[in-house]
């Protein structure tokens, strides 16, 4: 297949092809990648023009306003290069999928029957022409001129990210969480320890029988007897969880006990009951035999078994599970200091959206809103129900504005059609862009822009898995950061079947974990994979990060777990305890 092929099917605007030529003469300029790739995401990466020694002029630094990077997204918009391509081409997405015969042909997305695709972020770029490569290069830039009336396009559009420069970019949004608060038990859950985790106590506080049976001392036989102030006759009282013996065992005697009951003083082992035989004396009282002997410390949990006071039982940093819950009670605490859930809140942009039954009458169900929420509480968020808003400039706005989330995520909006209101309201609420398009498939339109000094904005594309990879590209690395959580430890895994790739752009790919006797587990990519598209990842266990060109059969690729599948939730629900609702959501 040749380039060509792919780029009757994908397109190239002008305008991407500036910013990546932007881009590779920014790379050439010493200093750090991460500040290149912010510039380059804001207009301002470096141009280099001929060597000053030749007679060239010195390395430009070229800003594009706000203002005229939105026409310039409206430019390519118009061409046929302001969206994200809808396109599910012939994948041997199964080994028993018929498709799997080798047909590389690639053509446009059939329909969808996912709500949301009347969202599409643009037009689809299958008409746009090929081989314009060379149409741009870096050394014709200029400084860009403001729009001079309507009707204006201008030819200069920052180019699109590489998707792990914008994931980077994402994490390293904020400098780091919050301020540490201390909560009681029940509101830690999710939260991330802002201080080790020590032992107030030693575990167990005190020598505990592990088994029901009797508490013994020395070797046997031994008598039972009575407790001081107990009637003789009938069976002795035993010990009981929750009791605390007063009487010394004496050599040769036994006891009754309880598992988790308090071993008297005096006591070398606990015989279990089904191995002890009691015998009733002629002269009177009772004697325990075994048929074994009961070596010292049998089924006894000795003070201190699992920790001892001051020991460290986990580090700051660690995700407070329900187990962690359970240890810190054990271990004496009623209340934890852990980093403050970030909170969140969605606001689902689109007048054609509806909330229940079923699409008729050309509009759609949103299929967002009910995702998201749920998505974003197992990342240990704290997001409120989402808002969904007419197409409507004025009521986006508000919305922003008065928002009191730390990150507002929008759907829907991010490219520069008629009712996509999301770039004209950032640049009205003077919002500092940090990505304006990732290069990545499905979902390359989305953006996060700066707010305030700790509020920020992620637009997600609003077709469904467009804005799952939006999600899982900007929103997960910013919030992450926010709630003090660790990285995923970086996994991989071998393709069970091969993956068609865009020619220039990361893909991401739903995929389902499969055994394999020769390889182990591999990857299975999944069909219906379309940025409309929820079949797929309804299905899945985890995203591939498929590289440019795609992979083959038994290619390790990096994989995304999705947080239901990873364990990376703590099983936390919003509850009344919260006591966060967004602005207008009442």
């Amino acid at each position: 297949m040749t380039y060509g092929e792919f780029d009757d099917d994908f397109g190239e605007e002008p305008d991407a092809m500036v910013g990546r030529a932007r881009s590779e003469a920014a790379g050439e300029a010493a200093g750090d990648p991460f500040e290149e790739a912010l510039a380059l995401a804001n207009a301002t990466a470096p141009v280099r023009g001929r060597p000053a020694a030749e007679g060239g002029a010195e390395p430009l630094t070229v800003r594009v306003p706000y203002a005229t990077r939105e026409t310039a997204a409206a430019h390519s918009s118009t061409t046929g290069g302001g969206g994200d391509i809808p396109y599910t081409p012939d994948d041997p997405f199964s080994l028993d999928d018929p498709a799997a015969s080798g047909n590389s042909t690639w053509r446009s997305s059939r329909p969808s029957c996912s709500a949301n695709s009347s969202r599409s972020s643009g037009p689809d770029r299958s008409s746009a022409p090929a081989g314009r490569e060379s149409s741009e290069s870096p050394e014709g830039l200029e400084d860009p001129a403001a729009p001079t009336g309507p009707g204006h396009r201008s030819t200069v559009a920052p180019g699109s990210l590489p998707w792990h420069t914008a994931r980077e970019i994402a994490e390293r949004a904020v400098p780091g969480p919050p301020a540490p608060e201390t909560s009681a038990l029940g509101d830690v859950l999710g939260r991330t320890l802002a201080a080790p985790l020590a032992a107030l106590t030693d575990l167990p506080s005190f020598d505990t029988s592990a088994m029901d049976g009797w508490a013994v001392s020395g070797p046997g036989p031994w008598r039972i007897d009575h407790p001081s102030g107990t009637a003789e006759g009938g069976a002795p009282p035993g010990i009981l969880a929750g009791h605390s013996p007063a009487e010394v065992l004496r050599d040769g005697h036994a006891i009754p006990i309880a598992t988790g009951a308090r071993l008297p003083s005096g006591a070398t082992a606990v015989l279990r009951s089904e191995h002890g035989e009691v015998r009733e004396l002629s002269g009177g009282g009772r004697r325990l035999y075994a048929p074994r002997p009961a070596p010292p410390g049998q089924d006894i949990r000795p003070r201190g078994q699992e920790c001892r006071r001051g020991d460290q039982l986990l580090p700051a940093g660690a995700l407070v599970t329900p187990a962690v819950l359970g240890l810190a009670a054990a271990a004496g605490y009623d209340e934890l200091t852990a980093y403050p859930r970030p909170r969140a809140e969605v606001l689902v942009l689109g007048d054609e959206l509806l909330d229940h039954g079923l699409p008729q009458e050309g509009r759609i169900r949103d299929a967002l809103g009910p995702m998201l929420a749920p998505w974003l509480h197992a990342l240990g968020v704290e997001a409120a129900a989402p808002r969904r808003l007419a197409d409507d400039a004025d009521t986006l706005h508000a919305a922003i504005a008065g928002s009191t989330a730390d990150v507002v995520i929008t759907t829907g909006g991010t490219a520069s059609g008629p009712v996509d209101h999301v770039h004209p309201t950032l640049r009205r609420l003077g919002a500092e862009v940090l990505v304006d398009g990732v290069a990545v498939r499905p979902g390359h339109p989305m953006l996060l822009a700066r707010l305030a000094p700790h509020r920020h904005l992620v637009g997600l594309p609003g077709n469904p898995l467009a804005a799952v990879s939006g999600l899982v590209t900007l929103a997960e690395p910013l919030l992450r950061t926010l709630a003090a959580r660790p990285p995923a430890v970086p996994f991989r895994a071998p393709l069970a079947a091969p993956v068609h790739g865009h020619p220039q752009d990361t893909r991401i790919v739903p995929v389902t974990y499969r055994e394999d006797d020769r390889h182990g587990l591999m990857a299975m990519p999944l069909r219906f994979h379309g940025p409309a598209m929820l079949r797929g990842i309804a299905a899945a266990d985890a995203l591939a990060v498929v590289p440019p060109g795609g992979a083959e059969r038994g290619t390790e690729l990096e994989l995304l777990e999705l947080p239901w599948s990873a364990g990376l939730s703590a099983g936390w629900s919003p509850g009344p305890s919260t006591g966060w609702t967004a602005p207008g959501s009442a």
